[in-house]
């Protein structure tokens, strides 16, 4: 039986959660009435810190079959298509798909007689994801309006799931695992990029809502991440890249005093971009998944920095 403590505890966790998700739409309905160029010049002088989060992240798409500039917003942790094993034919979902980019890949690896799905909850979003597709004319691409933590998606009816740097943005992460199972097929599989943390954050940057909605102060534990994959049933775990982000010290300036920077430079934190795969029920004999060794940090031109 629930005390009225705990309901009361209850309510006000759902109501942070919102009130995140809240600040996470916003954020990224205003990211996506900017063009690609604005949001890449961010980390060349602009004052907006949280676009300047937002492009440390990123990797180039220009050389994956597919690829579309249009749908390319830079808001990326990975490159998660380039490892997810689509076959022509399969029915692909995209969690938090924003302009389209890893769909329009996604459907060239799929082709004509697969299916591509994207869910995002930004309506700016969505609509310029649809445009895009019509400008494209493909006609197996569709964009739905949803939570991932509760999808519009039929039980087992998906061959693969991607997703780019979106999970570590939901407060609730365990619950977005849950329902990948639910919708994948036996023997389907997940490639997803995210942002993933060792050690504690200083609190000033966990804290900072800007921070959050740029995918830093949003993310976990590393350990506790793929403790939540294996937890809900998923076998053959493997990291298939993963890399150290560099955050400019002029950007931690903003957070942290001098002190404090040196000790988040020294001492056993770090925030690291991951691709995970997985799968739901394999079939003995099933394809290995991709994987590559990576060990260089992903750095950013920083203001002033003399690289721009």
């Amino acid at each position: 039986m629930k005390t009225q403590n705990s309901t009361i505890e209850t309510q006000n966790l759902s109501q942070n959660e919102q009130a995140i998700k809240d600040m996470v739409r916003q954020r990224y309905e205003k990211v996506a009435l900017q063009d690609k160029a604005i949001n890449a010049s961010s980390c060349c002088g602009t004052t907006d810190s949280s676009a300047e989060i937002y492009t440390i992240m990123a990797e180039e798409y220009d050389n994956l079959k597919g690829y579309n500039s249009d749908a390319d917003l830079g808001l990326g942790c990975g490159l998660p298509t380039q490892f997810a094993q689509i076959k022509k034919g399969d029915i692909v979902l995209d969690l938090g798909s924003g302009a389209g980019n890893d769909c329009f890949v996604a459907r060239a690896e799929t082709g004509e007689t697969g299916k591509v799905i994207g869910i995002d909850f930004s309506p700016t979003m969505l609509k310029k994801a649809r445009q895009n597709a019509e400008k494209l004319g493909f006609h197996n691409v569709e964009f739905r309006e949803g939570d991932i933590e509760n999808m519009p998606i039929s039980d087992n009816s998906v061959d693969v799931i991607v997703s780019n740097c979106v999970l570590n943005l939901v407060p609730n992460k365990k619950a977005v695992f849950v329902e990948m199972y639910r919708v994948l097929k036996d023997n389907g599989h997940f490639s997803i990029s995210d942002i993933v943390l060792l050690g504690q954050l200083p609190t000033a940057l966990q804290q900072d809502a800007e921070m959050y909605a740029g995918c830093v102060s949003g993310a976990i534990q590393k350990e506790e991440y793929l403790d939540f994959i294996k937890e809900v049933g998923f076998q053959n775990i493997t990291l298939q890249k993963e890399k150290a982000i560099f955050i400019p010290t002029d950007i931690l300036q903003k957070y942290l005093s001098e002190s404090e920077i040196n000790e988040f430079r020294n001492g056993k934190t770090g925030i690291f971009s991951i691709t995970v795969f997985a799968q739901k029920n394999p079939v003995l004999g099933s394809e290995t998944p991709k994987k590559i060794d990576i060990q260089e940090q992903i750095t950013v031109c920083s203001p002033n920095g003399g690289c721009c």
